[in-house]
């Protein structure tokens, strides 16, 4: 509970504590082609990168922590084999092309899928940040007036289920 009070470090102070500083980079990367910046922060601006190594610490089993890091392998091994490159050097065509595939391989069957996974923590990091809540969401804090008691007349028909 205490850690969620700690002041944001910025990214220079960050140490990742799953990953490593090249696989957060890479996870960044990745993460900024789901989710690019537009008027709005994109993933990397959010800092999903940061939330997702928080989830692989704090929540993920060792097995699937295992798979998601042998996914990150993979990505770059497809990068090498494609380029020679490391996915964050290769071309933005290229990385394209590799996430493409990575996605149509993530949902043509139902096993769990690296891709898949990064998908949905890059979403639910992405959108339960504050950037994410407010800006991309339009969030209202208080969406109307509240009256606990209000005479039937003004009413109307109540309803019921």
């Amino acid at each position: 509970v205490l850690a969620g009070c700690e002041t944001p470090r910025t990214e220079r102070g960050w140490t990742p504590r799953v990953m490593t500083a090249e696989q957060a980079e890479l996870v960044a990367t990745i993460a900024e082609h789901i989710l690019p910046e537009t008027d709005t922060p994109g993933a990397r601006g959010v800092g999903v990168h940061r939330f997702i190594d928080t989830m692989l610490a704090e929540y993920y089993g060792a097995t699937d922590r295992a798979n998601f890091l042998a996914g990150l392998a993979d990505v770059d091994v497809r990068a090498r084999r494609a380029g020679g490159k490391h996915f964050v050097d290769a071309p933005k065509a290229q990385q394209v092309a590799i996430l493409s595939e990575l996605d149509r391989e993530a949902y043509a069957n139902a096993s769990p899928h690296f891709f898949r996974t990064m998908k949905e923590l890059t979403l639910l990091g992405y959108y339960t940040s504050e950037p994410g809540a407010t800006r991309e969401l339009q969030f209202n804090p208080t969406p109307g007036r509240f009256e606990g008691c209000v005479p039937m007349s003004r009413i109307g028909r109540a309803w019921s289920v």
